[in-house]
């Protein structure tokens, strides 16, 4: 009975993280690469941002409450070092959206596990063993078959390794960064998830405000609204589904490991692939269908490879 019950726990939390995240990416491309009125793009990267922090804190405050904690002793300096990243990885996230499609920002974003372990070893001077170098290097090469575009192929809007590319570069080397301060902080005061993501969350709430204040974006997102009242709703649906998903993993991490819970995240990111495919006709060629196999085969070995390691709960905010 005990069995059943953790089995259906599992289906029901695997279920729930794919739901949300479904629905999450759908909104997310609709969102940022939908046409509005006269043809009219939204824009309002750091604005969409910070909806997405201020729920996040939100939920990460309900968790607070929820579990028992220990007095978090990590220095300001440090979840502010990460956040600041943090949020510039998902402004230049979303922001590469208004030049690529989804399909290539997530297998872009999959490739993750390459500038933290990077960094890993030029700033946390971590060792790493040959096996892992090796599912990262496929992962590298995944992405530059997913990436590359064909002369016979591009058009105007697709001209090479554009600012799309180079928006999720750097995004990625943001994420980098965030990693190599999160290790740190695990190291010297080893919070829990849930403070980390509340933290985390709140400085970026915080950064991503004044933003929006100073830059005047937040005039333009209202005006934005006003004129599309529908974005709102969609904006809305996008952050509490992003919230609800990291709850759920959350979830996931704390009754079954982090190792049940990367295979989970990590095939929805596929499936997510193929949604967008089907939903917004982003097609893809052959090519690109072996370079996103490689990228999540990568992923999947170099998951089952740490299976045997010990493993910590969640890095900082809450993956997706």
């Amino acid at each position: 009975m005990l069995k059943g019950k953790t089995e259906f726990k599992f289906i029901f939390y695997s279920v729930a993280i794919f739901v949300c995240y479904f629905v999450f990416a759908i909104l997310q491309e609709k969102i940022t690469r939908g046409k509005y009125g006269q043809n009219d793009k939204f824009t309002c990267a750091l604005s969409l941002v910070f909806v997405q922090c201020f729920v996040n804190y939100i939920f990460a405050q309900i968790l607070m409450l929820s579990w028992k904690h220990e007095k978090d002793t990590t220095k300001t300096l440090y979840y502010f070092s990460s956040a600041l990243t943090y949020l510039l990885a998902m402004v230049c996230s979303i922001m590469a959206l208004q030049w690529v499609n989804y399909p290539t920002q997530v297998v872009g974003k999959a490739a993750k596990p390459i500038p933290v372990m990077i960094l890993g070893v030029l700033i946390g001077r971590k060792v790493y063993p040959m096996k892992k170098y090796l599912f990262i290097l496929l992962i590298v090469i995944g992405v530059v078959l997913f990436m590359f575009k064909d002369n016979a192929r591009k058009t105007s809007e697709d001209q090479g390794f554009g600012i799309g590319e180079i928006l999720l570069l750097l995004s990625l080397t943001m994420d980098g960064l965030t990693g190599a301060v999160q290790e740190r902080i695990k190291s010297e005061s080893s919070p829990t998830a849930y403070s980390m993501m509340l933290n985390t969350n709140w400085w970026s709430m915080l950064i991503s405000g004044i933003g929006v204040l100073l830059s005047g974006e937040i005039f333009k997102f209202v005006s934005f609204v006003s004129l599309y009242p529908e974005v709102l709703v969609y904006v809305t649906a996008f952050a509490l589904t992003g919230a609800l998903g990291q709850l759920f993993i959350f979830f996931m991490v704390s009754e079954f490991g982090p190792l049940p819970c990367s295979v989970v995240t990590t095939t929805r990111k596929f499936f997510t692939v193929l949604a967008s495919v089907v939903f917004f006709g982003n097609v893809l060629i052959p090519r690109q269908w072996i370079g996103a196999i490689l990228v999540f085969s990568g992923l999947f070995l170099d998951i089952f490879y740490s299976k045997g390691k010990k493993m910590t709960p969640i890095k900082g905010p809450l993956k997706k």
